[in-house]
């Protein structure tokens, strides 16, 4: 007898949500690893509240929403929302009843503000990193640091003089904009759009797009992040973030190493880091000049294993760029920008950890 495909109403509901979520699924993981991790950042989260007024949607509820955002691909808050609604897996995640009402999509640009004066997502990511099992994992003498481009939510054509005296651009909602015989650059142009953006080019043959510039520190164990931030594109950008995200794990009685590209084999860079307790094993850079890396250096074989490793760190800017949607910003100001790309490097973390605290026990 075939079945019928008329849909009949219920009156009452008896989905039990965690009956409905599998036992070997890794999001059970990651849950117990961001619930220990909102526990410890209760008293963060009161100092960013008012003791007075109406109850806010919960701080833990909307950062767990965002990290199902980095983990799905999902593109947009308003998208996230829509998903909570009617997936049963998310609302077992964010902690929401299969009744619960789910917030309004504005909820999340309310509290942006709030969550980056509370430099939420740095202490996210550290106090993930300090829980006792995954501390085990990580390795606190090679560490190894990159940085790569993210693409500004601006388009070429906002990039217009500062003193205002270009030409307008032709009507319409669109309109054409004529850049040949133009000299951009920086010091005299500036996006109308998002302002802390900057015109910068990766390399020779590239073109130059309106970006900013985002730095990881990886410690070479295991692959996991342990220092993120963002920052305004330049050719310097890169040497002084690694100063900046190497120089707490270098304070210690005995050297740490750091490994890194060509581009940071520049004479003072190394001479910093040699300052600061730290040994430079950064991949020599001879085309045409005199490398700042010497025997000292590339005669110890722990320097050929750190150049090997360090080739890892492309891993979580990959995975940032293509499922956490960072390949090109969905925020403006690099304080934004800054918070979604150290938010996502902490999920990618917590993406790594299920296998990791897997492998690790006995």
């Amino acid at each position: 007898m075939q079945g019928s495909d008329a849909v009949a109403g219920s009156l009452f509901s008896y989905v039990d949500l965690e009956k409905r979520v599998r036992a070997d699924h890794l999001l059970r993981v990651i849950r117990g690893i961001v619930n220990a991790t909102l526990v410890e950042l209760l008293g963060a989260f009161d100092a960013l509240y008012s003791p007075f007024g109406r109850a806010s949607i919960p701080p833990e509820r909307l950062l767990r929403a965002l990290l199902l955002q980095a983990f799905y691909s999902i593109r947009s808050e308003r998208q996230l929302v829509e998903r909570i609604e009617f997936d049963l897996l998310f609302r077992w995640f964010v902690g929401l009843g299969v009744d619960d009402p789910v917030w309004d999509a504005t909820t999340f640009t309310k509290n942006r503000d709030r969550l980056l004066e509370g430099d939420v997502a740095v202490n996210f990511l550290a106090t993930v990193l300090a829980q006792p099992k995954v501390t085990r994992l990580l390795s606190t003498e090679h560490f190894s640091v990159d940085g790569t481009l993210l693409e500004a939510w601006a388009s070429i054509k906002s990039f217009r003089p500062k003193d205002g005296s270009g030409p307008p651009p032709d009507g319409g909602r669109n309109g054409e904009q004529d850049f040949h015989g133009q000299q951009l650059s920086n010091d005299t142009h500036a996006s109308t759009t998002d302002p802390d953006a900057q015109l910068y080019r990766k390399g020779r043959g590239k073109e130059a797009k309106l970006c900013f510039m985002g730095h990881a520190l990886m410690e070479n164990r295991n692959g996991l992040i342990v220092g993120a931030v963002a920052t305004r594109a330049s050719g310097h950008a890169e040497r002084l973030a690694a100063l900046h995200m190497v120089e707490p794990h270098a304070d210690r009685p005995q050297k740490v190493t750091l490994g890194g590209d060509k581009g940071f084999d520049a004479g003072d860079f190394i001479a910093e880091l040699r300052e600061i307790n730290t040994t430079p094993h950064v991949a020599q850079n001879t085309s045409g000049r005199r490398s700042a890396i010497d025997g000292r250096t590339t005669r110890h074989p722990g320097y050929t294993v750190s150049l090997s490793i360090r080739k890892r760190i492309e891993e979580p800017f990959g995975w940032a760029e293509t499922v956490a949607g960072m390949r090109k910003a969905r925020h403006r100001g690099l304080p934004k920008i800054d918070w979604q790309f150290t938010f996502a490097m902490a999920a990618y973390n917590l993406v790594r950890l299920p296998k990791l605290l897997g492998a690790a026990q006995p």
